[in-house]
């Protein structure tokens, strides 16, 4: 009870901090804000504390502190979900694909709903604005502009400030170790997509008030006198062309087309985040900075993190090569890495390229692997390809020449509770590769029915539907082979329906395709001295007292350098003053200190910031690596014990199907599941193509539309999840 009490304790506290900083974008474009927060901003001049430090902790903390918070709330809410069965619910309905399109993919009701509540946000931002400013409009002497042409240079400003508003939370759904969506129960992967929109979102507006500004410049003839223009005091024009060309090309590099056929092109060019961030500054000035700057501070901070994660590197113990090009890498871990099923670990490999990084879904369980993990790589692309001739090239050498293959690695990132586990029944569709995250449910599922484990309650029946265009994908399920025997005690029944769509009948059986055993691979490599294993992240408590860290020592020394570098009754007040309306009393202090003062300043504490929690995450690591006791090699010759004994056992034909020729009819097969599970929860988890994913979730959507509240007669209720493992 005491657990459960916190937990709903830092749920509330998370809702309220939450609701107050969304309430403060409302309410910022408002008269009645202006003034009560300039004259909030003058009594804070007259502090230690300072205007600036008044902003970080009003605009930026609120963020920083929820997601602080958010990570004790993972911590013990991991502890709560063990038994618990999924509850049918309004909510749930909420959060099925209400809507499925070649153009915009799977939406929720929940996403749909969020989407119209962000752009009424920012209808009513530029709308109060906007009429604010026509009401006090004068034609413009100094630029000799007309009225029609102020207004629409002010259209084109209050785009600028659409543009930050989609800045503002642009960073927040990429974030890993610090993922404040993790908190709602939406993972890295899935939530990509969301940074993808606020960022298109944000170019569209940008460019609007860039290209708007020069034609009001150009038509007036002033072009030539502002657009290369480094202001002493108020915004920096220049500073905001150069933001908004390499915003150009961030966003340009990173359209599908690019980014799916020259990932690397976009990769790189996507690090331009650093300039684009800097120059904005510059341009917007430190007040406006702060109303972006928790994203930016999470995000460094957790890029940071992951940083020292990565480090020192560890090496790939061995590996096997099947038939269909997949390559299964067996790596170190330490025994007290725990993670869930549907994992992910990102992966650099310096001998093919030092700065990439790649996203693989884990298909081993924790709970039976101790000290190794494993990950399944397709390769057919430039890097995987790469990784496949490499290891390939290690066949050909004599075991004593073969060179080990070290590796970074990030992760393991997933949900902080076994989802899965809590409907009454499973139905898996997996597409090709789409396989890995179900093995890892498959493994987890068999190593809680192998200990006789009474901690989970466990699914009655799973059926795992598996489209592949070659039979030779079927090797890949031969590490779960063990669970499609369907022992009389085992828990749970699981049924495997495996289509291959480019091949004919074969006269192998499904058990002969899965023991095909001599046209695996196996490399093992030569390790030379000790190597560390893989520890994951900090644990969510370290984790977010390092956040508080940077955070109490961002605000000291952001105080202490403006105390230092700016006089007394100097303190610029950045760019916050506008050319239509300059309070009088705000005149005198900034007129002594270039704007551009303030920005390096906040450069600088941020900087100090990050170095501080960096030094104390480098001896937590240090320390945990010195505890390091891992036997590697019996670990290797523990992993091939467990592999080759799975390849002893048998399988169950009549228990499951094997057919030729053609694609699934999903809806038959839906039908036909519902009907064996009548009156149940059903969950439905699909990993592959996106056209898989957008049947699958259409069906859902058809099944699960047709039950009536007023029904007395109980119905099966599907619940939509889609594993997404590329990026």
């Amino acid at each position: 009870m005491g657990k459960a009490a916190v937990v709903i304790l830092l749920k509330v506290l998370m809702i309220l901090i939450s609701t107050a900083w969304l309430s403060l974008w409302l309410l910022k474009p408002t008269n009645l804000w202006t003034r009560k927060w300039k004259a909030a901003e003058s009594s804070a001049r007259n502090t230690v504390f300072g205007y600036y430090g008044l902003d970080f902790t009003v605009y930026t903390f609120p963020v920083i502190a929820v997601a602080m918070i958010g990570l004790v709330y993972l911590n013990l809410q991991s502890w709560g979900q063990r038994n618990s069965r999924q509850i049918r619910s309004s909510t749930a309905a909420f959060s099925n694909p209400l809507v499925t399109s070649n153009l915009v993919g799977i939406l929720s009701g929940v996403e749909i709903l969020s989407v119209f509540l962000f752009i009424l946000f920012l209808a009513w931002t530029f709308y109060t604005r906007i009429s604010h400013d026509f009401t006090k409009l004068t034609p413009m002497e100094s630029l000799k502009l007309d009225l029609w042409q102020l207004k629409f240079l002010r259209v084109a400003t209050r785009f600028g400030l659409l543009a930050e508003a989609c800045l503002a939370f642009l960073l927040l759904p990429i974030l890993r170790e610090l993922a404040v969506f993790r908190i709602l129960g939406i993972q890295f992967e899935a939530s990509v997509r969301y940074h993808i929109w606020l960022g298109t979102a944000m170019i569209c507006f940008a460019t609007f008030h860039g290209a708007s500004t020069l034609f009001i410049w150009g038509v007036s003839h002033y072009i030539q006198d502002e657009i290369t223009k480094w202001q002493r005091t108020g915004r920096i024009y220049l500073a905001g062309e150069i933001t908004l060309v390499v915003g150009l090309v961030m966003w340009i590099t990173s359209l599908p087309q690019i980014r799916r056929k020259r990932f690397e092109i976009f990769y790189y060019i996507h690090h331009l985040y650093i300039i684009f961030l800097v120059f904005f500054l510059l341009h917007a000035g430190d007040r406006h900075f702060y109303m972006i700057f928790a994203g930016v501070f999470l995000f460094c901070l957790d890029k940071l993190l992951r940083i020292l994660q990565s480090w020192p590197q560890t090496h790939i113990l061995s590996a096997r090569l099947y038939p269909c090009k997949v390559v299964e890498l067996i790596l170190p871990k330490d025994t007290g890495l725990k993670y869930t099923p549907t994992s992910i670990i990102f992966m650099k490999i310096p001998s093919i390229s030092r700065f990439q990084w790649h996203s693989f879904s884990i298909t081993s369980s924790s709970t039976i692997d101790h000290h190794t993990m494993s990950v399944l790589v397709k390769c057919d692309g430039r890097w995987t390809t790469s990784l496949y001739d490499n290891i390939r090239a290690q066949l050909d050498s004599d075991a004593d020449k073969m060179k080990s293959i070290p590796v970074a690695i990030e992760g393991p990132y997933g949900p902080s509770s076994l989802t899965f586990l809590r409907y009454d029944n499973l139905l898996l569709v997996a597409g090709g590769i789409g396989i890995t995250p179900f093995l890892s449910i498959l493994h987890e599922i068999a190593a809680t029915q192998g200990n006789g484990s009474s901690r989970y309650r466990l699914p009655s029946r799973i059926q795992l539907i598996y489209v592949v265009k070659k039979s030779q994908y079927i090797g890949l399920l031969k590490s779960v082979s063990s669970l499609l025997q369907n022992h009389p005690s085992n828990k749970c029944h699981l049924k495997l329906k495996v289509f291959v769509t480019q091949e004919k009948q074969c006269g192998a059986t499904l058990g002969e395709m899965l023991n095909e055993a001599s046209q695996v691979q196996w490399v093992h490599f030569g390790l030379k001295g000790p190597i560390y294993s893989i520890h994951g992240p900090q644990s969510f408590y370290w984790t977010a007292a390092l956040a508080g860290i940077a955070s109490i020592t961002f605000l000291v020394f952001l105080i202490c350098f403006n105390h230092i570098f700016v006089p007394s009754g100097k303190n610029t007040s950045g760019h916050h003053s506008s050319k239509l309306a300059v309070s009088s009393k705000m005149k005198a202090p900034k007129e002594n200190s270039p704007s551009w003062v303030a920005d390096i300043l906040i450069i600088s504490s941020f900087i100090i910031s990050l170095a501080c929690p960096s030094l104390v995450a480098i001896v937590l690591r240090w320390r945990r690596l010195k505890k390091e006791e891992v036997p590697l090699v019996s670990s290797k010759e523990e992993k091939v014990q467990q592999l080759s004994s799975i390849e002893t056992k048998g399988v169950v034909e009549e228990e499951h199907e094997v057919h030729f020729g053609g694609r699934p009819n999903l809806e038959d097969e839906f039908s036909k599941f519902l009907n064996e599970t009548n009156g149940s929860d059903i969950g439905v988890l699909v990993s592959g193509p996106e056209t898989m994913k957008e049947a699958v979730a259409s069906l859902c959507q058809q099944k699960s539309g047709c039950f009536h509240i007023g029904n007395k007669e109980k119905k099966p209720y599907l619940s939509f999840h889609a594993l997404t493992f590329t990026l």
